[in-house]
């Protein structure tokens, strides 16, 4: 099946019988057979000299790199591309920041959040007037360090023995933009060819991503729209309803798509859409974008929930129900204009990330102007709406199914409804109630199986198993929309499991967040590892990517590894032409920085393997 989703099924099948253009009948078009070579990273054309393929008659590059260096090499990059990205998510969060005022389009709602990440910058509370201009200057500031000057920032979040670890790596990280440099700089043709040194500088990478962009941007994402606590909200294409002018916020960030949700509670921005022919005015999220509002906005009749993640944005333009989609920094097909067309719907990127032929002109979000910038989007969509309704496209449309899921769940949330203490948590481990924790960030992708179907297997024999699942990125909505993200999915939890969900009001798997989650995450890992008096690989806990697809899933792969994490990944990453480097992170990583690398494409058998490491860290631990 080429998703798990019912309401995408139908869509596929809708936009097939038209004709239409899809990553569906594209991954067809593609065919099963692909070129080995760039399936095991052996391949380069980074120089004129190339494209260089290692073969057993020419078992090195032309300029003298062999398999590992090169295969090692191609992953660097994909690893800095994810690092760039998160950094210019929190750049964008920074330049927001920095804007926010009482009563304005941005400000506090979470001080204290503001008041840690302060701490953590090294910059006083008083005065409070310029505290978030303050921060954010200085988190850009320490974009910037020097990657020979090794961040305080690290210093302070790291469990202390992550940190010697590090240290005698020589992997401890200065600032992420100096951390990039450093690593894009290092690919170039006759600079690094050692396959273990340009692994170091991955994991140095890594470190800098997520305890120097991932963690900063949170918090301050935290501080702006609210820390993530526990609500109900709405999932899948059903949430579209084609009688409404309905604007769907894409991407990564959320402060277009937060601003959107104020604007359009206003009463002239409602009345407008009546006026022209529509029940109303709706904003709609999609995938990480929509994650991020979800998880700190309640949803009602005018912000509406989550579609879904990326493989199912070109199915909700599909719906013929949508007026606008404003699309900011990340996952925005390059044909997406092309479906917009067909349906009445105007694409408008809101980042000037973004390019896609045939989009309508940009409007570039600028933090001080973006109350003006979420006017003029709602305007759009209005006088958008009569054609689009005219077109009739969604029209006759098959009924899309709306599910339910519980979002918001922050380690502050968690330690809330534990009583304010990781004890419960940890008695539940040590008594065996629980045997561990997963945390799965995730894409999504069609190179093994269809949309999600990976994700949500791994997902329902981990809980069957009892093992407490937080999940992340766009494997957190393919979870959603599988309704395991419900009260009512601890009956697909082992005892142990649904007993500590019954006794706590919450599902199985806990809605973490996104991608940019994994910083976060690590926090808690952390914490739980101080808690114990235990460094992170004594754990009994594992990391998954059922189904990592871009080159995000990457660089948190591994910071992961570096914080000493078992790590499941699938599909087969293009590295298998490298037998070193394979038996680095496979075999001698442990050994190194505590973490694993497991490549397993089979869902039993994924979580056979994590079951069988937590067995052993439990054992090890004696509990």
């Amino acid at each position: 099946m080429e998703s798990a989703h019912g309401s995408v099924v139908t869509m596929i099948e809708r936009t097939r019988a038209a004709g239409e253009d899809s990553v569906f009948e594209r991954m067809k078009a593609q065919g099963d057979k692909r070129c080995s070579f760039c399936e095991q990273g052996i391949r380069c054309a980074l120089c004129s000299q190339g494209p260089c393929r290692i073969t057993a008659k020419a078992q090195r590059g032309v300029c003298g790199i062999d398999a590992d260096g090169m295969a090692m090499r191609n992953f660097l990059l994909q690893n800095t591309m994810g690092a760039a990205t998160y950094t210019f998510h929190a750049n964008e969060v920074m330049r927001t920041l920095a804007q926010a005022t009482p009563g304005g389009t941005y400000e506090i709602k979470d001080p204290g959040k503001l008041e840690l990440l302060a701490g953590v910058v090294g910059e006083a509370v008083e005065p409070t007037d310029t505290l978030p201009k303050r921060v954010a200057d200085a988190v850009v500031r320490e974009f910037n360090r020097d990657h020979q000057d090794p961040s305080p920032w690290v210093e302070a979040l790291a469990p202390k023995p992550r940190l010697e670890v590090w240290k005698k790596l020589g992997i401890l990280p200065g600032g992420a933009l100096h951390e990039n440099m450093y690593a894009t700089s290092s690919c170039l043709t006759n600079v690094d060819g050692d396959y273990v040194s340009l692994a170091l500088k991955g994991l140095r990478l890594g470190l800098a991503t997520a305890y120097g962009v991932q963690v900063p941007l949170e918090l301050a994402q935290d501080a702006l729209f609210g820390t993530p606590t526990p609500h109900a909200i709405k999932v899948d294409l059903g949430i579209i309803d084609p009688s409404y002018v309905n604007i769907v916020v894409n991407g990564h960030e959320p402060m277009v798509g937060a601003a959107l949700i104020a604007a359009a509670h206003e009463s002239e921005a409602q009345q407008a859409a009546k006026a022209a022919g529509a029940k109303g005015l709706r904003v709609v999220g999609s995938i990480e974008t929509g994650q991020e509002l979800v998880q700190r906005f309640e949803v009602d009749d005018v912000f509406v929930g989550l579609t879904g993640n990326w493989l199912s944005s070109e199915m909700a333009v599909a719906t013929g129900a949508v007026d606008v989609f404003a699309a900011d920094m990340n996952c925005t097909v390059p044909t997406l204009a092309d479906t917009c067309a067909a349906h009445g719907c105007l694409l408008i990127p809101v980042s000037d990330l973004i390019g896609v032929p045939g989009a309508e002109p940009a409007m570039v979000f600028k933090p001080e102007t973006a109350a003006e910038l979420a006017r003029q989007l709602i305007a759009r969509a209005i006088a958008n709406y009569p054609q689009r309704a005219a077109k009739g496209n969604g029209d006759g449309r098959p009924v899309l199914r709306t599910g339910d899921a519980v979002a918001g769940f922050s380690t502050e949330s968690i330690l809330g409804a534990l009583g304010g203490s990781l004890d419960p948590l940890l008695d539940v481990i040590k008594d065996g109630t629980l045997k561990g924790v997963c945390g799965l960030v995730s894409c999504t992708t069609l190179r093994d199986s269809g949309q999600d179907g990976q994700t949500i297997a791994i997902a329902k024999e981990l809980i069957k198993n009892d093992v407490l699942v937080l999940a992340m990125g766009c494997g957190n909505a393919a979870l959603q929309v599988a309704g395991l993200e419900t009260a009512e999915a601890r009956e697909m939890a082992g005892p142990g499991l649904a007993a500590v969900c019954e006794l706590l009001g919450v599902p199985p798997v806990l809605s973490f967040g996104t991608c940019t989650d994994t910083g976060r995450i690590m926090l808690l890992v952390g914490a739980i590892a101080d808690a114990l008096g235990v460094d992170v690989p004594a754990l009994p806990v594992v990391a998954t990517a059922p189904e990592y697809m871009e080159q995000k899933a990457t660089i948190d792969a591994m910071a992961a590894l570096a914080f000493g994490l078992y790590v499941h990944v699938n599909p087969v990453p293009f590295v298998t032409g490298a037998p070193r480097l394979v038996k680095l992170v496979t075999e001698d990583l442990p050994g190194v920085t505590g973490g694993k690398l497991a490549v397993e494409t089979g869902p039993k058998e994924a979580v056979a393997a994590m079951l069988a490491h937590i067995d052993a860290k439990r054992a090890a631990l004696g509990i």
